[in-house]
């Protein structure tokens, strides 16, 4: 069975941590949108998670109801957030894939 390569193993990890923080500073500026009670709430939010706007239309503000909003900005907050893990997911899976199965880094069993 042949040695692994250790410099060709090093090289390739220092590519997918090259990779990885370019992925991420790109995440940084790509948002995702989603919206709860037919549009009546939206949550923007960027790809590293960080909340940029909630936007509420002044009709779904009722005094009598608040709980109905407060219900209404949770539900299109973990919406939005469950989409910037998938373009998270999108855009460093293939990087983080350089490790996994049999020998991504010419390792067995890695």
């Amino acid at each position: 069975m042949p040695q692994p390569n250790m410099q060709q193993m090093l090289k390739q990890v220092q590519k997918m941590q090259q990779d990885m923080l370019a992925a991420q500073e790109q995440l940084k500026l790509e948002e995702v949108e989603a919206s709860a009670g037919g549009g009546m709430v939206t949550v923007r939010i960027s790809g590293d998670l960080v909340v940029k706007a909630v936007l509420i239309d002044p009709e779904a503000i009722d005094p009598e109801d608040a709980e109905l909003l407060q219900d209404m900005v949770t539900a299109a907050t973990n919406e939005a957030i469950r989409s910037a893990q998938k373009l998270a997911e999108e855009r460093m899976g293939p990087i983080a894939g350089g490790l996994g199965g049999a020998g991504g880094l010419g390792l067995p069993g890695m």
